[in-house]
Parts: structure tokens; C-alpha cells; sequence
């Protein structure tokens, strides 16, 4: 954001990170008078307010305590304020004030058993309707690797920053801090293992979970409720799914299991060693236990029995001009009819062509022209799960199943596969 926000006139949310603010230059007016050390919050109903910008100014000179009402303007450039007399705002912060700068960020996280979490590393701030929120502390590590400068770097490494997770939490989860803060030397503590726990998406919480000690997330793990301890399973990586049903009994993972549907069952059982799996199926419903056991055992049936024979294939020599005129009668009855499949007199996959690329060539270009020759595709031995990977992997909509001399032998759909549950729940 390079243009200045103002703020009586912002209708838009604008999102700040704490650390673009701090270190800016502040302007009264025209006039240059310090940089924003801080900012001054109260906790007021459900999210943090902020109250005053704190602005070190040089030369020895005192701290100024500016009102967020004397607040002009804000972005990460500047920030301009109004002041008629400056040394009226000379002051120091008091013992009642929370300070973001000083009081939270860099400080470790701990749940309510005094577990480390994570550390916040930022602080999200959001300007609505003339109000300045704290809405989130941030515990990514993009958000460290920022304000070590390493931003430019992370994006010439790895071309932009989506690999690193993000990590936000929301500042309703953050207990109030003490009323006499002075300077500020404690750990930010989450209120969220009992009061506020079950308010977390299961998503986010396999997030925190994952970033715990074996020790803490077990503690952690062991006191959600059945329901939500089985969707935040869901949500968790295999290493850790694995770590967790290891540690628990086995009547609680029995327990978790049976919530789930038969799918999402078997996903998870699949990682076990057959003996524990065993286990845990003689302990739930019969009836869920038997769906659990066919899927399980299909995820090792050939893939070449989901298969279709209802695909589109095409010699090479045709012309788009001619596929797009028939494409009607050329895709009736087929299961398949996204992707083009072109072969030789024998059958041989020589390519394959996305319906879009014909919708996008000219009329006489040829097949042969526009397909790609660089074919991902199984063979008749590779097991469903082992597909469920290469769809998970490559993001097709089919994979063709081809023999040892290239053969077409049938089609995959991704739907077939990724959608096991509506088939056998």
C-alpha cells in the first residue's frame, strides 16, 4: 500500500502486520517528529483496540503518547498525525497499558498448562470504520524470516512464500494480560485448552498440535471431546496420526475411529500396522467395522478394475476443425470426455490433449500438433491407493493405465478414486 489511508474515510478493511509498522517514520503534518515505537492497546470486548501510537523521537528528547483519535492517517510509510502544541504529548506509557511491541511479540506462547505452543513472531492489526483491531498474533515462521529481511530471498529461493504454513491465531484465544504489565517480561498464554478449545477448527488445532512435543500434544489431544478429537485426527499428518494412536488406548482410538465415516476410517487405519489395526476394528460397530475392512481392502484391488473403457481416442491426424464439429456424437455414452487420448492403428498412447487446448487451436492445426507426449500414466498392477497418491501428486482429472508395450488399456477418473466413500459408505 503506497497511497496514505484516511482513516475517517477508509470503508475497506486494511490489514497491517505489526512489525511494517513499527520503525516508520511519523509526520505532524509536514513535519517530521519521530518514529512509531510502539503501540498502546486496551482489551474491549472480543478484540483489542488500540489507543495510542508511542513515538521515540531523537536527539533525547521525551516519548511521545499520541492518541489514536489524533491519528490522521496510517500506512506502512508514514503515519500523520495532528497535533497543535507536540510537547503537550510528551509523557511515558503507565504500568496499565499493553504495549504490542514490548508486551507480545517475540514471546512465547503457552496454553494453559504452561505448554510451549509457538513464539509470535507478528501481530495482525485491522482498520475498520475508524477503529484500529488487533485481530490475530501471528506464529509463522514466513512472519520471522520477514523481519530478518529474508523475505526477498524466500521469494527468489522458492517463488513466493505459500510453502510456509500459515500459522495465525486469533487474539480471542490469547488470555487477558495483567493489569500491571510494567515492563513486560512474561509469556503470552493461550485461553483455549478449556474454556476455549472447542471453539478452534479442527484444522488450525492439528496445526497446533503438530508443532507440539510428542508429551504436549498428547495432554493436549487427551482432553478434547470425542467429536472434535476425531475431525482434528482427520486433519492431522500420517507421522503424527500414527504417534497419537500409538499413545493413546486403544478403547479411545476405537472410540475416535468409530465417529468417523468408513472412509475417512479407512485412510487413517491404512497407516497402522495390520495387527493394530486389527485391533481397533474388533472394538467398534460390526456394521461400520465391516465397510472400514472392504475399503481397507481395496485400497490394494488392481486400479485396473476402476477402470473405464469409455474414453475418447483419436488418430493423429486428425483435425481439431473436424473434432470440434462431431464433438457431440464422439463423446456420447463415454465416461471420460476431458482429456483426448491419441493412438496409432494399434492402440499405442502416442499423446494426450486437454479438452481446453482443442478449444483454444485452430481448426486445421492436427492432433499430432498440440498434444503432449510427456504421458503420466499407471500400470495394471498399481493399487488404489497407490493412484490416490499420483491424483494427490499431479491434480488430473484421469490417468490413463497403459501395459508394458504402451498399450492403452483403460482410463481412470479422479472421481472414481478421490471419492471412494460415496461408493462404498
Amino acid at each position: 500500500m503506497n497511497t496514505v489511508m484516511e482513516k475517517k474515510q477508509e470503508t475497506i478493511d486494511t490489514v497491517f502486520s505489526l512489525s511494517d509498522l513499527i520503525g516508520i517514520k511519523v509526520l505532524n503534518g509536514d513535519q517530521k517528529i519521530g518514529k512509531l515505537g510502539d503501540v498502546a492497546i486496551i482489551e474491549k470486548d472480543k478484540l483489542p483496540i488500540v489507543t495510542h501510537f508511542i513515538v521515540h523521537r531523537s536527539f533525547g528528547r521525551k516519548t511521545l503518547l499520541v492518541p489514536w483519535e489524533r491519528v490522521v492517517a496510517v500506512n506502512v510509510r508514514r503515519i500523520i498525525v495532528d497535533l497543535d502544541n507536540v510537547e503537550q504529548y510528551e509523557g511515558e506509557t503507565t504500568e496499565s497499558q499493553i504495549l504490542l511491541n514490548d508486551h507480545v511479540l517475540d514471546k512465547k506462547v503457552l496454553d494453559m498448562d504452561d505448554n510451549e505452543v509457538d513464539v509470535v513472531y507478528d501481530v495482525k492489526l485491522v482498520l475498520r470504520n475508524g477503529v484500529l483491531y488487533v485481530t490475530d498474533v501471528d506464529l509463522s515462521r514466513y512472519a520471522l524470516f520477514k523481519r530478518l529481511g529474508l523475505e526477498p530471498f524466500i521469494k527468489l529461493l522458492f517463488g513466493g512464500t505459500d510453502f510456509i504454513k500459515k500459522e495465525t491465531l486469533s487474539w480471542s484465544y490469547v488470555q487477558p494480560l495483567p493489569k500491571y504489565l510494567g515492563s513486560f517480561k512474561g509469556n503470552v498464554k493461550l485461553n483455549v485448552l478449556k474454556e476455549k478449545l472447542t471453539e478452534i477448527p479442527p484444522v488450525d488445532l492439528a496445526d497446533i498440535l503438530e508443532e507440539l512435543s510428542s508429551e504436549q500434544r498428547l495432554v493436549l489431544f487427551n482432553q478434547l471431546e470425542t467429536e472434535q478429537a476425531s475431525d482434528t485426527l482427520e486433519e492431522i499428518e500420517p507421522r503424527v496420526q500414527r504417534q497419537l494412536i500409538s499413545s493413546i488406548k486403544i478403547e479411545r482410538a476405537a472410540e475416535l475411529i468409530n465417529a468417523m465415516t468408513p472412509a475417512q476410517a479407512a485412510d487413517i487405519l491404512a497407516i497402522l500396522p495390520a495387527s493394530e489395526a486389527d485391533d481397533i476394528l474388533k472394538l467398534i460397530d460390526k456394521e461400520n467395522a465391516g465397510k472400514i475392512q472392504y475399503m481397507l481392502d481395496k485400497q490394494d484391488e488392481k486400479i485396473i478394475n476402476f477402470s473405464t473403457s469409455q474414453f475418447i481416442k483419436l488418430p493423429p491426424h486428425t483435425k481439431v476443425g473436424n473434432v470440434l464439429e462431431g464433438f457431440r456424437e464422439i463423446a456420447q455414452d463415454r465416461d471420460e470426455i476431458m482429456y483426448l487420448y491419441i493412438v496409432d492403428e494399434q492402440d499405442v498412447l502416442l499423446g494426450v490433449i486437454d479438452i481446453k487446448e482443442v478449444l483454444k487451436a485452430k481448426a486445421d492445426d492436427k492432433l499430432a500438433d498440440i498434444m503432449t507426449t510427456n504421458i503420466i500414466h499407471l500400470n495394471p498392477d498399481n493399487t488404489l491407493i497407490e493412484v490416490a497418491e499420483m491424483f494427490s501428486r499431479y491434480s488430473f482429472r484421469a490417468i490413463p493405465i497403459t501395459d508394458d508395450r504402451n498399450v492403452i488399456l483403460g482410463v481412470v477418473p479422479y472421481r472414481d478414486v478421490m471419492n471412494l466413500k460415496h461408493r462404498f459408505v
